[in-house]
C-alpha cells in the first residue's frame, strides 16, 4: 500500500473521480493499491507521496509547508488540470526555502519504478536504524584499502559496530555445540566427510551464539585464522548464517559486510559475497567466485573443501539464469557502485573459489579504474534504482 496526501485548489472544477483516474492507472503499474491519507498520517509515514491534483494548489501548500519542510516532498502530478504547473511552482518554493523534493511525472510505468525505488530506500534506512554489525578479529592483512568508518556509518544510518576478539570465537568453538535446524540436518545428510561437517557446524554454532550475545544483524570474521587454530574454516557457518538472514562476511571485511546490510535491506534477497576473478571485456562477461554462498540462492549444490586451504567444508553451487545486481559501497558510505547484469551458465573451474557465477555486464570501467576494493555483493533482480535512491536520502 502506497499512501498519498492530496492537495487541490478549492476553485478546481475537476471531480474527485477524475483526479483519481490517474491514481488508478498508477496502481496498475505499481501492482498494489494506493491510499489517500490525512496530513497526520502522511507525516507519520516513513515514505509517502504528495499528490498535487490541480492547479491553484500553491496557496494551500504554503499553509501546510511548515509541517512538511522537515522531509523531502515527492510530488505526484497527473498532467491534467494544471497539476504539473502547480507542482513546479511548489517545488521551486521548497527549494527556495531550503527543502528537498522532486516531481514524479510522465509515463506511469516510469513513475511506478521510481516510487518502488524510493520506498525500498526509505524502508531500508528505517530497518538499519538501531541495528549492529560485528567484526570478529581484525580485518585480514591483505585488505589494505578496505577501511571502515564506524562513526560515519553510525551518523548516516544509525547502524552500530561491535568489535569481538578472536579469542572469544575460539572459546565458543571449543564448546563443540550448535543448535540443530533444517540446514544443519541437510548438510549432515550430504555425501561428505561427516567429521568435517561437524567441525564446521561447531564454528557455525559459535557464530550464532556471538550474534545473539551482541545482538548483531551481521558479522564478518577473520576466517583464515581458523585454519591453524581449529583446522577448519568458517565457510559453512557463514553460508548458514546468510541463509537464515544474518549477514555473514569473511576476512573481517567490514565495507563488504556493510554493503551486504544495505543491499539486503533494500531487496530482501539472499546475497553472494564474492571476488571478481576474470573479465572477458570482448564478450562482456565476468566471473565472480567465493566459498560462502547461502544455499537459498542456488538451484543446486554439493559440498567441497575451502579453495585456498583444501580443508574444511564449503558450498559449491550453481545459479539459475536471470537478472542480477552487483553492489558495493565504501566503508564510510561516501560512494557506491550498483550495476545490473544477467546471470549466465558457467563452466566450473578448479582454479577458483568453490561457488562461481558468470555475469553478462555492459561495462567494466568501474572495476578497472575506480573499484571499491575487491569483495562485491551480488543478488537476484535489478535493483540499481533502489541503491541510487538510498544514497540520495542518507
Amino acid at each position: 500500500m502506497i499512501d498519498f496526501y492530496q492537495i487541490r485548489s478549492p476553485l478546481s472544477q475537476i471531480s474527485e473521480e477524475q483526479m483519481h483516474r490517474f491514481i488508478r492507472l498508477l496502481e496498475q503499474d505499481l501492482g498494489e493499491p494506493m491510499q489517500k491519507v490525512s496530513l497526520e498520517q502522511y507525516l507519520a509515514d516513513e515514505f509517502a507521496l504528495l499528490y498535487v491534483a490541480s492547479g491553484g494548489s500553491e496557496g494551500f501548500f504554503i499553509e501546510v509547508f511548515e509541517q512538511l519542510k522537515s522531509r523531502p516532498c515527492y510530488i505526484l502530478t497527473s498532467g491534467e488540470s494544471n497539476s504539473l504547473a502547480a507542482s513546479m511552482e511548489i517545488l521551486s518554493y521548497i527549494h527556495k526555502h531550503g527543502g528537498k523534493g522532486e516531481i514524479l511525472h510522465g509515463d506511469t510505468a516510469a513513475i511506478a519504478s521510481r516510487v518502488r525505488a524510493l520506498r525500498a530506500a526509505y524502508r531500508a534506512k528505517a530497518r538499519l536504524q538501531g541495528k549492529k554489525l560485528g567484526c570478529i578479529g581484525a580485518p585480514s592483512d591483505w585488505l589494505i584499502a578496505s577501511d571502515f568508518d564506524a562513526a560515519a556509518v553510525q551518523e548516516k544510518l544509525g547502524l552500530g559496530f561491535v568489535s569481538i576478539p578472536m579469542e572469544e570465537l575460539l572459546t565458543e568453538i571449543e564448546k563443540k555445540t550448535y543448535e540443530t535446524n533444517d540446514y544443519t540436518e541437510m548438510f549432515l545428510r550430504m555425501n561428505f566427510d561427516r567429521e568435517e561437517i561437524e567441525k564446521a557446524l561447531h564454528v557455525y554454532g559459535a557464530f550464532k551464539r556471538l550474534c545473539r550475545k551482541y545482538d548483531l544483524c551481521g558479522v564478518s570474521v577473520r576466517c583464515f585464522d581458523l585454519l591453524d587454530t581449529v583446522c577448519t574454516t568458517g565457510c559453512l557457518g557463514l553460508s548458514i548464517l546468510n541463509a537464515e538472514g544474518v549477514y555473514g562476511g569473511c576476512e573481517g571485511d567490514m565495507p563488504a559486510l556493510l554493503s551486504m546490510a544495505v543491499l539486503g535491506n533494500l531487496t530482501d534477497e539472499p546475497l553472494f559475497l564474492c571476488n571478481p576473478s576474470r573479465f572477458d571485456t570482448k564478450n562482456g562477461t565476468a566471473i565472480f567466485a567465493h566459498c560462502t554462498i547461502p544455499v537459498t540462492m542456488l538451484k543446486d549444490f554439493c559440498l567441497n573443501t575451502h579453495f585456498e586451504s583444501g580443508i574444511g567444508v564449503a558450498v559449491q553451487g550453481t545459479f539459475a539464469e536471470g537478472p542480477c545486481t552487483i553492489f558495493k559501497c565504501a566503508g564510510d558510505l561516501s560512494r557506491y557502485h550498483a550495476q545490473e547484469g544477467e546471470i549466465l551458465p558457467v563452466e566450473y573451474s578448479e582454479m577458483l573459489c568453490r561457488t562461481q557465477i558468470k555475469l553478462q555486464l555492459d561495462d567494466f570501467s568501474y572495476f578497472l579504474t575506480k573499484p571499491i576494493n575487491n569483495h562485491h555483493i551480488i543478488c537476484r533482480g535489478h535493483h540499481a534504482a533502489a541503491a541510487e535512491a538510498f544514497f540520495q536520502i542518507i
